[in-house]
C-alpha cells in the first residue's frame, strides 16, 4: 500500500478515519482550524476532541459551475455530526434533488485527492450515505 497523508490538519487517518476538532475549554465550541482565542468567548485554552463519523444532511447545494479542473456538478454540504456542523462535500453519490436531501444519514469517507512524485498519496475526506438510508 502507498504511503498516505491527510490532505487536512483535522483528518486522521488512523486507527480509522475520523475527524478532530479543537474545543474551548471555557465554552465548548470546535473549530476545526488553528486557532489563537475562540471566536465564542475570547478563550485561549483548547483540546482536541474526535467528532462522530456519522450524521445528517443539515444544507446543501449542488454545485454546476467551478474554477477550470474542478469537475461538476458536485454537492457542497454542511453535516451535522452528533452536535457539530462539519462542511464536507457529499460523494459516491449521484449530485442531483433524487440522490440528495436535507436530513440524508450520511457517513464519514476518505478519498485520495491526488499522489506526488513519489506515489503518496494525500487523502481527503467527504461524506457518503450510510447503507439503507434514504
Amino acid at each position: 500500500m502507498a504511503q498516505q497523508i491527510p490532505f487536512v490538519d483535522y483528518l486522521r487517518l488512523e486507527p480509522e478515519p475520523h475527524l478532530v476538532a479543537h474545543e474551548c475549554d471555557s465554552c465548548g465550541a470546535r473549530f476545526f482550524d488553528h486557532r489563537n482565542a475562540c471566536a465564542g468567548c475570547g478563550g485561549r485554552s483548547f483540546h482536541d476532541v474526535d467528532i462522530a463519523t456519522s450524521g445528517e444532511v443539515r444544507a446543501f447545494t449542488i454545485v454546476a459551475l467551478a474554477a477550470p479542473g474542478v469537475p461538476v456538478p458536485f454537492v457542497a454540504s454542511v453535516v451535522d455530526c452528533d452536535g457539530t456542523s462539519v462542511r464536507g462535500n457529499l460523494i459516491n453519490v449521484s449530485p442531483d434533488p433524487e440522490h440528495v436531501s436535507v436530513g440524508m444519514k450520511v457517513r464519514l469517507a476518505t478519498t485520495v485527492v491526488g499522489v506526488d512524485a513519489q506515489g503518496t498519496e494525500a487523502v481527503g475526506f467527504g461524506f457518503e450515505p450510510r447503507e439503507g438510508a434514504a
